[in-house]
């Protein structure tokens, strides 16, 4: 992750990751280990997977001790097998402790979401198409799961509202058609904005080509329909597919030659990679 974005953006959110958790004191680490001491304690992966997030891991432990280190076996966006020792972090034992379930916690649902981007972003190899994710994000953690899909091979959609037009079936209902929220679109926001709409039958198809719309999602299209569709646009516009797209159905994609796949399944739907700390011990 970006150095700016890793202070700006994840700090303040793993900061109150770890105040969820130790809202007074952590009992049991001031049980068994009331003064400082040097120690350091392993990370080990459980499963076959992509490690991601890496230095929101060490982030976590550096918060509770400014001079926490890790001493990582592999880098950000490497493929790990199970069994393998993949870090050795060393700081305050009381930090190792106290910090342990929240960094494991960002670096397993970071991991697992990077996990199912390289296996369905690879179904996409050697093809235009781009798989790409969506807002299905879990609260409060956008920036960490959004990180994840781009260090497993996809790409990113906009980041939130502010990072793009996308019109959808209510904003198109609200405005009065397709025509009508195009040219509102285009006449509210910067000219640096593209105007995405999202269409559902090959009438909404031909209205969107005639608004000029930038970008076209075909929104829970069979294939068949998708292809009709992306013969009407006949390069007007980019084309977006979309619609409860997981690795099955991603397959399904693969020859239509669109621009972009959106899911979220990659966000919402990904497990955590089972990883786990080890062997602590103390060394000063």
């Amino acid at each position: 992750m970006n150095p700016i974005t890793l202070k700006l953006q994840a700090e303040p959110l793993v900061r109150m990751a770890l105040q969820e958790d130790i809202t007074s004191e952590d009992v049991s680490t001031a049980s068994v280990m009331p003064n400082a001491a040097r120690g350091q304690v392993h990370l080990i992966a459980k499963q076959d997977g992509v490690i991601c997030g890496l230095d929101v891991f060490l982030l976590t432990f550096q918060i509770l001790d400014p001079t926490a280190e890790l001493r990582a076996c592999v880098g950000e966006g490497d493929d790990v097998v199970s069994g393998q020792e993949l870090a050795v972090v060393e700081a305050d034992v009381r930090a190792l402790l106290s910090g342990e379930r929240v960094a494991l916690n960002y670096l397993q649902r970071m991991s697992g979401i990077a996990t199912a981007a390289r296996r369905m972003s690879s179904l996409f190899a050697g093809t235009k198409t781009q798989l790409v994710d969506t807002r299905k994000t879990t609260p409060n953690m956008r920036v960490f799961e959004k990180e994840a899909v781009r260090v497993g091979g996809a790409g990113n959609h906009r980041y939130n509202l502010s990072d793009g037009v996308m019109l959808k079936d209510n904003h198109i209902d609200a405005a009065g058609g397709i025509a009508a929220a195009v040219a509102a679109a285009r006449a509210h926001a910067p000219f640096v904005r593209k105007v995405e709409v999202e269409v559902e039958t090959l009438d909404m198809v031909r209205e969107a080509v005639a608004a000029g719309a930038d970008i076209i999602m075909l929104d829970n299209m069979s294939v068949d329909t998708m292809r009709e569709a992306i013969s009407i646009i006949d390069g007007h516009a980019q084309i977006e597919v979309s619609g409860n797209v997981d690795e099955a159905k991603a397959a399904t994609l693969v020859d239509l030659g669109v621009d972009f796949v959106s899911s979220g399944a990659l966000t919402h739907s990904a497990p955590i990679l089972d990883l786990s700390l080890k062997h602590l011990s103390v060394i000063e």
